[in-house]
């Protein structure tokens, strides 16, 4: 049993805690980005694990990319385009590399990247209204 779980006796504190639902996919795509030394380089990938914020990616061909690296995302059209997220369906997203996944022992070069995705999340429509209190402390 989970030592949380076991202290404070709620599942829910341990639950799923990501704002979006993510979803297993399996699209190949293209990741474009500029080295240290401004060339243009690119990927070719396979879109595994995708939301509306992020998405992990493997890496079929192209050199490493490094951590923090802001890059381009594209989909390649496919009959799974119903499940990719709205921005990503109109080309391509800005995104920044925020995790490297293991290495391949042959290569060194890590096997999958973990991606944010630069675009405006949805609001959620549960929103609490401000009440006018706060707002007036707030102006104040």
């Amino acid at each position: 049993m989970n030592r949380i779980t076991s202290i404070f006796g709620t599942p829910e504190i341990t639950g799923e805690q990501r704002v979006h639902e993510r979803t297993t996919v399996g699209v190949a795509g293209r990741v474009v980005w500029r080295d240290s030394r401004g060339t243009t380089r690119f990927n070719s990938v396979v879109i595994r694990d995708l939301s509306e914020t992020g998405a992990y990616i493997e890496s079929v061909s192209g050199s490493a990319i490094p951590l923090f690296r802001l890059v381009s995302l594209q989909a390649e059209r496919t009959d799974q385009a119903a499940t990719l997220p709205p921005a990503l369906k109109h080309g391509r997203v800005l995104s920044a590399v925020y995790r490297l996944g293991p290495s391949r022992p042959a290569t060194g070069t890590p096997e999958g990247y973990g991606l944010r995705l630069l675009v405006e999340p949805r609001r959620r429509a549960s929103v609490a209204p401000v009440s006018h209190a706060v707002m007036a402390l707030a102006t104040a």
